[in-house]
C-alpha cells in the first residue's frame, strides 16, 4: 500500500471553525495524514518550514495568502490544492503554474445559494414584492385591485428575463426560470456561450441590444474583468422598458452605479442589488431610500452551514486525487480569463 499524502488545511480561522466540523476531519484522516494540528492561519510564519515541506496536499478557503514564489519554495513536495471556496484569482500568481501543480475549487457547488438567491429575487420582483414591502402602504393598499402599482406590473405570466453570463450560476438561473416560471422566455448574452448549450438549459441566445429592449427583469452573472467594467451603463440601462427590474448578484462593477442612481431616482427602473460598486455602497448613496430598490449586504453566495457544501466538494476532489481518478472541477489558467 502507498503512503498516504501529507495534507494541511491553510485558511483563516474563521474559516476553518465555519467550514470543517469534526465529520470532516474525520473523512479527511481517512482518505489523507493529516497534520495534527490540521489548520495553518498564517502560511507565512517560520515556524511552519517544517510541516510546509512535507505538505503534499493543500485545503485552502477563505483567508488563504497568495501561494507565491516565496510560500511555493517552503513547500518542495506540494502536488495539489483543493479550493474551499469560490475563486482563486488572489491565490494562484504565475509561479504557481510553471510547477504543475494540480488546482480545483468549488465554484460549481458553490454556484448553487447564488443561483437560488437569483431565482428567488426573480419571482419577487416579477410582483415587485420587494420594493412594496418597503414603501409603507403594504398594508393600506389592496395592490390586487389595480393591473399595478407605481412599480410596475405584478406578474410572473409569461414574463421576458434576461440574463447577462451564461456561467455557472447564469445557466442554474436559466434552468430554474425556465421550468419555474409559467411560460417565461429566458434570453442570454454571453460571446463564449454556444447556442445548443444555452438552449439545452431553457433559454434563447441573442444579442445585447435586442435583449434589452425587451426584458422584465435583467439578472447579471459575468464574471469581474476588466472588459466586464460598467458593462450596463446609462445607454445600456436606457434601453431597458419601463419598470424593469435589475438583479444584481454578481459583482457591483459589472454596473455604472451614477448611471442606476439616476434611473432608479426616476423611479422608471427597480433594483434588487446583493452587490455594489463600492462595496459596501457609501451611505450617502440614494439607493438606500429608494422604495424601489431592495439592498443586501453580499449574502447570495454560501453562508453558514452551506460553506460544508464546498468542503465537501474539495474532500471529494481530494478523494479522486488519491484514488488517480481524474478532477471534477480543475482550474487551469486559461480559465481565468473568463471566469471568477
Amino acid at each position: 500500500m502507498p503512503e498516504p499524502v501529507r495534507a494541511l488545511i491553510a485558511a483563516s480561522r474563521a474559516s476553518y471553525d465555519q467550514q470543517f466540523d469534526a465529520s470532516h476531519l474525520a473523512r479527511l484522516r481517512q482518505l489523507a495524514d493529516l497534520c495534527d494540528p490540521p489548520l495553518v492561519a498564517d502560511l507565512h510564519h517560520p515556524r511552519h518550514d517544517r510541516l510546509l515541506r512535507e505538505v503534499q496536499v493543500l485545503l485552502s478557503s477563505w483567508g488563504t495568502p497568495a501561494l507565491d514564489r516565496q510560500t511555493l519554495d517552503r513547500m518542495p513536495r506540494l502536488r495539489a490544492v483543493f479550493h474551499c471556496a469560490g475563486t482563486v484569482r488572489h491565490l494562484v500568481k504565475d509561479d504557481f503554474w510553471k510547477r504543475g501543480i494540480l488546482l480545483t475549487n468549488a465554484a460549481d457547488v458553490n454556484a448553487v445559494p447564488v443561483a437560488e438567491f437569483t431565482f428567488a429575487s426573480i419571482l419577487l420582483a416579477g410582483k415587485k414584492a420587494q420594493f412594496i414591502a418597503r414603501s409603507g402602504t403594504a398594508r393600506r393598499v389592496v395592490w390586487g385591485d389595480a393591473p399595478h402599482g407605481p412599480f410596475g406590473p405584478l406578474t410572473n405570466y409569461r414574463p421576458e428575463i434576461g440574463i447577462i453570463g451564461f456561467s455557472r450560476i447564469g445557466r442554474l438561473v436559466v434552468e430554474r426560470v425556465s421550468r419555474g416560471v409559467d411560460g417565461a422566455t429566458c434570453w442570454v448574452v454571453d460571446p463564449y456561450a454556444a447556442a445548443s448549450a444555452v438552449a439545452a438549459a431553457g433559454g434563447r441566445l441573442t444579442t445585447l441590444e435586442y435583449m434589452l429592449r425587451r426584458v422584465s427583469v435583467l439578472s447579471l452573472h459575468a464574471p469581474e474583468l476588466p472588459e466586464t467594467r460598467h458593462l450596463i451603463g446609462a445607454g445600456q440601462l436606457a434601453l431597458l422598458p419601463d419598470h424593469a427590474t435589475v438583479i444584481n448578484t454578481a459583482r457591483g462593477s459589472l454596473i455604472d452605479t451614477a448611471a442606476l442612481e439616476a434611473e432608479c431616482s426616476s423611479g422608471r427602473l427597480n433594483a434588487v442589488l446583493d452587490v455594489t460598486d463600492p462595496e459596501p455602497l457609501p451611505s450617502t448613496s440614494v439607493l438606500h431610500t429608494l422604495q424601489n430598490v431592495s439592498l443586501t449586504p453580499h449574502i447570495a453566495g454560501s453562508l453558514y452551514t452551506e460553506t460544508h457544501r464546498l468542503t465537501d466538494r474539495a474532500i471529494d476532489e481530494l478523494e479522486r486525487f488519491v484514488q488517480g481518478r481524474p478532477p471534477l472541477s480543475p482550474v487551469r489558467r486559461t480559465d481565468l480569463g473568463r471566469s471568477a
